[in-house]
């Protein structure tokens, strides 16, 4: 192609908009345009990319087998209330009527239109196992849209769905999936971590997120760099750190005392003189409409995803202000478990065995001391924390490291729950009826690009991997009006087409330095350069990321190109 011809907007200055690297470099390198709050065009450069990332998911989807459909995204609401997820889902969902007032949505993901079309088709085991998925435009009503491409309304996504008779057919499924999903990430040129994850509203017994490390995520990954241990941050387990102050040994009543205006955890430490260890955190939930009471630590945060998990709660939430008083007789900041009757009390692990400590008195301006879980009140326990700074792995003791990233893949195994729901059953062998068991695997391929752009770029542009990037090569001649340089550049240009390599001869009569101002900003990983060294016989090649440059012979600088791009 002849960049003269193309539609290439690039930009000099940065956008106000744009917040994270790739925002910013998408929207100067001419990849996208804001139509709405989180909805973008893709121009030209950027469909090339997304093309050559769904080349490489549709190639490693069919190659496990996966037989690709195309969906509607336009859903009737009877699938999502078969499911129970048209409520579930809340106001992420886009809802909408037909001129008949019957209910629709937008399509997020497709767990119910698969079920149902499986439902109506699969008779006998005999047509198991399947693994069936598309590539499609999904649409969530996000509350913030932020960060370009990373938090949107309007995605594309690769979703599919596996069918099996038996739990290890499942296994098998989540499994190829994994694989597949290790080589599209190692193909587009991601250093990328799997890791455990909570399934939320897809349901399931397992999942897995595969996750980029990066600033501008939003997600958090705990790992551990000596056993290879590694979560999210909602779903990790760890040691916590050791206590800043030993409870005290004596055996003491729960006493109480006068804590004016010491609503905060932080506030109680300095006022009682002991660390934020020695207090004891009491947060008032709700989990599926009732009240419940979860204790931890002073200075550890509560993972909303262990509480609903530990209630077997399909809805948790923050108890309101007024429900607090109403059920505790007291305001947030006095609250604790000492006398509390007809309210769940569930607790933290780290609280086991300590004596002695800091608690609400379920008065205003009010708190107890020397509060002992287990004698002074009774509570189940469990798993409840998020993973902090400090803690250590529950494996093999090394200190944990938290890292934020980005979510570019997540993989369930979803089980029976839209076989219950929906009714999806087939004859095994004996001729009887038998539910099937189900997956479903997600990724994100604009999510795909956005993280390539922050894991490979300087101050002057994108460096993407040749797997991906919208060209391989730019032949570029210092001076398009000289016959040689232009004569000579068509000429390597015809070379790389010849091998197969996707090229771009920029034949534009601009300066020398904005040309390749212009390639540096959109990621073209190599750049064959027309000079004065043409007279020799040589012609340099620039390497996009690092800028390395070394001068090659004019009849070898397309070979040059294939192979080093063959060897990334």
């Amino acid at each position: 192609m002849l960049w003269s011809t193309l539609f290439i907007p690039t930009l000099r200055e940065l956008s106000a908009e744009a917040e994270v690297v790739s925002h910013q470099l998408l929207l100067r390198a001419g990849y996208i345009r804001q139509l709405a709050a989180g909805v973008y065009s893709h121009l030209f450069l950027s469909q090339r990319t997304l093309l050559k990332i769904t080349g490489i998911v549709r190639e490693e989807m069919d190659r496990i087998g996966g037989q690709e459909m195309l969906l509607p995204a336009l859903n009737p609401a009877e699938v999502w209330k078969e499911s129970g997820r048209w409520d579930l889902m809340g106001d992420n969902m886009f809802r909408l009527k037909d001129r008949f007032q019957r209910d629709l949505c937008l399509g997020m993901t497709h767990e119910e239109v698969m079920t149902s079309i499986a439902r109506g088709e699969l008779r006998s085991y005999k047509q198991l196992p399947q693994i069936w998925y598309q590539i499609q435009t999904k649409f969530r009503d996000e509350l913030r849209p932020k960060s370009g491409l990373l938090r949107v309304r309007q995605f594309i996504m690769k979703d599919s769905y596996s069918f099996d008779l038996a739990p290890e057919g499942l296994d098998a499924a989540f499994d190829k999936h994994f694989q597949a999903y290790c080589r599209i990430f190692d193909r587009c040129g991601l250093s990328y971590v799997a890791v455990e994850a909570d399934s939320g509203a897809m349901g399931g017994s397992q999942s897995t997120e595969f996750m980029v490390a990066s600033d501008a995520g939003e997600d958090f990954v705990v790992t551990c760099s000596k056993c290879g241990y590694s979560a999210n941050l909602e779903k990790a387990i760890a040691q916590a750190s050791p206590l800043a102050q030993p409870d005290p040994p004596e055996d003491t009543s729960p006493e109480k005392f006068h804590t004016p205006g010491q609503k905060t955890i932080a506030d109680l430490a300095a006022f009682t003189k002991l660390p934020e260890t020695s207090q004891m955190k009491s947060l008032v939930m709700v989990a599926d409409n009732k009240p419940v009471l979860a204790l931890l630590r002073g200075d550890h945060q509560l993972s909303e995803t262990k509480f609903a998990a530990s209630m077997k709660a399909r809805e948790v939430r923050t108890a309101l202000a007024h429900e607090i008083v109403q059920w505790f007789g007291a305001e947030p900041g006095s609250l604790g478990p000492v006398g509390m009757k007809n309210i769940a009390i569930v607790a933290d692990t780290a609280l086991e065995g300590r004596v002695n400590m800091i608690a609400g008195a379920n008065q205003d301006d009010y708190h107890l001391r020397g509060v002992t879980p287990g004698r002074d009140f009774k509570a189940d326990f469990y798993d409840l924390r998020q993973v902090a700074t400090g803690d250590r792995c529950a494996n093999c003791g090394e200190v944990l490291a938290i890292q934020k990233t980005i979510e570019v893949g997540h993989i369930f195994k979803l089980g029976y729950k839209y076989s219950d729901s929906m009714g999806l059953k087939v004859l095994n062998a004996a001729g009887e009826e038998v539910k099937v068991i189900m997956g479903s695997y997600g990724i994100g391929l604009e999510r795909i690009l956005s993280a390539a752009i922050e894991q490979h770029h300087d101050k002057d542009g994108m460096s993407l991997p040749a797997s991906i990037a919208p060209f391989t090569v730019v032949v570029t001649p210092v001076y398009i009006a000289d016959n040689d340089q232009r004569h000579a550049a068509e000429e390597i240009y015809r070379n790389c087409k010849d091998l197969g390599l996707d090229a771009l001869l920029d034949d534009r009569d601009e300066r020398a330095g904005v040309k390749f101002k212009d390639a540096e900003l959109i990621g073209i990983p190599y750049r064959i350069t027309i000079g004065k060294k043409l007279a020799q016989g040589q012609v340099e090649l620039v390497t996009r990321r690092g800028k390395i440059s070394r001068d090659v012979n004019v009849g070898d600088a397309a070979r040059e190109v294939a192979k080093a791009a063959a060897q990334v």
